[in-house]
């Protein structure tokens, strides 16, 4: 059963140059119950397609393939998903907030799914109404 829904940042978390011990105990304890999206896949492998080609970039291409794609579920962004977004874009401009289009795909998922979204950057997913949102760096 799925549990979480896994923000860009928090699955970077993961491979930075000291791993998040947060994330990694979390992902160690809840693994198996943990889903990414498409939105968060876009962003991924557009960030690894942007680096030079080397170790670097082989080690994350590799990452990404062996361990994201491998264990994680990719929930599509569904006709669901795009009408809570749409709803609530809409809302939000009326109150003069625009966040990020993606941030909108990725909280639109995670609600329509009913999980929460597991994201290092809470206050990005802060105004998304009905959004339930976990920071697992620094094991918060």
């Amino acid at each position: 059963m799925t549990r979480f829904l896994l923000d860009t940042s928090t699955i970077s978390a993961v491979v930075w140059k000291v791993p998040d011990p947060g994330v990694l105990a979390r992902l160690t304890e809840h693994g198996g119950e943990c889903a990414t999206c498409a939105p968060v896949w876009h962003e991924l492998q557009f960030g690894v397609r942007r680096l030079p080609r080397g170790k670097h970039r082989t080690a994350l291409e590799g990452f990404l393939e062996e361990v994201v794609r491998a264990t994680l579920p990719i929930f599509p962004y569904d006709e669901r998903a795009a009408e809570w977004h749409g709803e609530e874009r809409a809302r939000l401009e009326r109150s003069g907030r625009k966040p990020p289009f993606v941030d909108g795909q990725i909280a639109a998922i995670a609600v329509t799914c009913g999980i929460p979204l597991v994201t290092a950057n809470p206050a990005d997913f802060k105004s998304f109404k009905g959004l339930v949102v976990e920071n697992w760096v620094g094991g918060r």
